[in-house]
């Protein structure tokens, strides 16, 4: 448990401390009891390595911690993605480059650096607290110590034979001649079939198989030649195809989030259209979004999806490298750098993505995609954090990806195999929120801590001690 400061904080510096009081998993207290004190010092802004080597600057005294308010600006700077809303570098797409990116500047993005400044005034907290109570809340639930989530965008429904034509372009060249000849074969082999809706089906089977949900996002406007040749909008949702694909993922309890479209970039109301769309057409409320090539304009394009009614976004990833991009691993609040407040609007950064590394790296091998992956769910899982992947269901031999499938099924089997709590976004957001919201109200007698999260959620936390022993429930 940790007392905060009441007064003297911008609005930045609040934001800051509160997303590193809920990423290392402390319980603000009530000003009365008698736990360990936050306090902030005035130290000279370093860089990210410097402040890595010097634990970032905490200092530990009995029954307080010190952190330097320099170290709230660096982490408004990654995790708040102010730096990235204040650059004006743009690729081709219209995105933030990834050489703006802070992380990707000191060659530290396959770095949770954030998260582990996080654990780092945990373990300082704890150190001050003495004989003082010390509670965390546990990470997730059902006992699981770090916590993993398969996420999968539907960008292909209908021209398929289009699709492998410029994966054979593609392919053409990088030289890959060998793969060319394989990928001609299985697309003649698949002549007269629908091998994009195989490709679904095969991914919601390793799930089955699995035992495990994962969440989709569906492109919901209405296509063109004009967003077919820009690889936006290739399918109608209401099509025969795109149904019955909606039918089966639906049918087994995976959740529905919208791939928003090109369009919502610069019009703000496509959000709320085509959020209605898919809602009328799977049923559900339709909570998440990801947008499509992951385009999104920092620190505003939120306000919109907020606005539109999405209760969290999962854009913040990099197209052309894996890693954690905000810092973390987990889920954080959005910020707004030019208006210096938060956004109502969590986020949910996805870790790893299949064509980061085949479009984007020149990398082939899908064994070696899976490898990336479970390199950094070991990461995750090391800060007890949420290691995201994305999978593209069209990645098929027919479509031009042979092995893939083959390597999605490594992919589930070795995340699962270190026990993670596995769960659709929408569920794992809705943890995160519960957690964060946990406040110590009394210490009894008798040394137990009184806990709750001031409103009924859908899920029992529970309090740990200082040996990481489960405690309290909250109430």
């Amino acid at each position: 448990m940790i007392k905060l400061p009441e007064s003297g904080l911008s609005a930045a510096e609040r934001f800051a401390l509160d997303l590193l009081v809920d990423l290392a998993r402390l319980v603000p207290a009530a000003p009365a009891l008698d736990v360990v004190r936050l306090e902030l010092t005035n130290q000279p802004a370093r860089d990210l390595r410097s402040w890595m080597a010097a634990q970032w600057g905490i200092d530990v005294a009995d029954g307080v911690v010190r952190v330097p308010r320099a170290v709230l600006g660096t982490v408004v700077d990654v995790a708040g993605a102010a730096s990235e809303q204040r650059t004006t570098e743009r690729d081709r797409y219209r995105r933030v480059s990834s050489s703006a990116n802070p992380l990707v500047r000191e060659g530290l993005e396959r770095e949770p650096v954030i998260q582990r400044a996080a654990l780092a005034l945990q373990a300082a907290t704890r150190k001050a607290a003495g004989r003082r109570a010390f509670r965390t809340v546990a990470p997730w639930p059902e006992g699981r110590r770090w916590a993993a989530a398969f996420t999968h965008d539907l960008d292909v429904v209908s021209w398929w034979p289009a699709f492998t034509l410029l994966r054979i372009v593609e392919l053409t060249r990088k030289g890959a001649l060998a793969r060319i000849g394989r990928v001609a074969a299985a697309a003649i082999a698949n002549a007269g079939f629908d091998p994009v809706t195989q490709g679904v089906v095969g991914v919601l089977n390793h799930e089955a198989n699995a035992h495990i949900r994962s969440t989709w996002f569906i492109l919901c406007g209405t296509p063109t030649l004009r967003t077919m040749r820009a690889g936006d909008l290739t399918y109608s949702p209401e099509s025969t195809r795109a149904r019955g694909i909606l039918a089966q993922v639906c049918a087994i309890g995976h959740e529905i989030g919208l791939h928003g479209s090109f369009a919502t970039l610069d019009h703000p109301e496509a959000f709320r259209d085509q959020r209605q769309r898919l809602e009328g057409i799977t049923g559900p409320p339709v909570r998440g979004i990801r947008q499509h090539y992951v385009r999104i304009n920092p620190g505003v394009t939120e306000h919109a999806m907020a606005g539109a009614g999405f209760s969290y976004d999962t854009t913040y990833g990099f197209p052309d490298r894996n890693g954690f991009r905000l810092g973390i691993a987990d889920v954080v609040q959005r910020w707004d750098d030019s208006a210096k407040k938060p956004i109502a609007i969590d986020e949910v950064p996805f870790t790893w993505m299949d064509r980061a590394l085949s479009k984007y790296r020149g990398i082939e091998d899908p064994a070696a995609w899976s490898k990336d992956a479970l390199e950094l769910a070991t990461t995750a899982r090391a800060v007890g954090g949420l290691w995201v992947g994305l999978w593209h269901p069209n990645l098929t031999p027919a479509l031009g990806f042979p092995d893939a499938p083959r390597a999605y099924g490594a992919t589930v089997a070795g995340v699962l195999a270190e026990s993670p709590f596995v769960a659709p976004l929408d569920t794992i957001v809705q943890w995160c929120r519960a957690r964060r919201a946990v406040r110590a109200s009394a210490i009894t007698a008798d040394g137990k801590v009184e806990a709750s999260t001031g409103a009924k959620v859908p899920f029992q936390l529970r309090l740990e001690d200082a040996d990481g022993k489960a405690a309290e429930a909250t109430r």
